[in-house]
């Protein structure tokens, strides 16, 4: 089952050309430069982001002062300079903790047998850290980055339901919720009571609330300290006529665990302590000149 049509909706939004701060809008540029693998003018820089070309050519030479941007030969192109390129394979390099907690997801779709990510909330929505496919053909694509409803996700009914009465209801009357499927929960006083399950049973469930066919269960993460909120769920999601909502819950203890793993990788994450730079070397000192030659007395 092909949602690619629905999901473009939910993919991460471009925000080159409304990024309002300065430093923003260089990254958004540099964004735009690494994203092909081709040369770019000034004058197609321009077209691509929509932004006068006085700016543009400020921003450039900004880039290419700092090494991130290089002018080719012709000195009216420009690709990403060097001092970029070691930044993304140092960040390639050091990432180990993205790959651990990718191994962790990876292991529990092997057992599981679906589709399962990792989340977090930001600006009021679930979005997809991470996410590994199932092999089977009839699947949903929600891809990382992809940014879904908080009402009408599992992941989304944790994270609301970690929140105080005020800060829930400061969100959710915000604006009216919008209705995705015949099941999504748009009134207020049933979404509180379901969220109310959710804080004593301890997981989410999506019940075809954001996508048709689609079901979900999701467990919060550990957070790094006892009093803490969780900042991360993990949640399988499957077709409901491959996996029915009770049955998806008998992986709970499967996704349980894949959330302890999980909090266990941050915690370590933020305890371990910094690589100790070597230290540095001491500048040489001066070589002292020879001492002059005592001049011979004339006789």
């Amino acid at each position: 089952m092909n949602r690619d049509d629905h999901d473009a909706q939910w993919r991460p939004d471009d925000r080159a050309a409304g990024a309002e701060s300065p430093m923003l809008r260089l990254f958004a540029l540099l964004e735009r430069i690494a994203a092909h693998d081709r040369l770019f003018s000034l004058q197609s820089l321009c077209e691509d982001t929509g932004w006068p070309k006085p700016t543009v050519h400020r921003m450039l030479q900004q880039l290419e002062a700092g090494g991130l941007v290089r002018r080719d030969a012709d000195a009216r192109h420009y690709s990403t300079g060097v001092r970029l390129r070691r930044f993304a394979e140092t960040l390639l390099v050091n990432n180990t903790f993205h790959g651990a907690r990718h191994r962790v997801l990876r292991a529990l779709v092997d057992e599981i047998g679906e589709s399962c990510n990792i989340t977090a909330f930001v600006s009021g929505e679930v979005v997809y850290l991470d996410r590994v496919e199932t092999a089977a053909p009839l699947r949903f694509y929600l891809h990382p980055g992809s940014r879904v409803p908080a009402h009408c996700s599992a992941s989304g009914k944790i994270f609301l339901s970690q929140m105080s009465a005020a800060q829930r209801a400061r969100l959710l009357q915000a604006a009216p919720l919008d209705r995705f499927t015949p099941a999504t929960l748009t009134d207020l006083g049933a979404l509180e009571a379901e969220l109310d399950a959710v804080s004593r049973d301890g997981h989410g469930l999506d019940r075809e609330e954001f996508l048709p066919g689609l079901v979900c269960v999701a467990v919060p993460v550990p957070p790094s300290t006892p009093q803490g909120r969780s900042g991360l769920c993990v949640a399988l999601q499957a077709p409901a006529v491959r996996l029915p909502i009770d049955r998806a819950l008998q992986w709970l203890p499967a996704l349980q665990r894949a959330a302890q793993a999980l909090g266990r990788i941050e915690s370590d994450a933020l305890t371990e302590p910094p690589p100790s730079a070597a230290p540095p070397t001491p500048p040489t000192p001066p070589t002292p000149p020879p001492p002059a030659k005592a001049r011979r007395k004339s006789r």
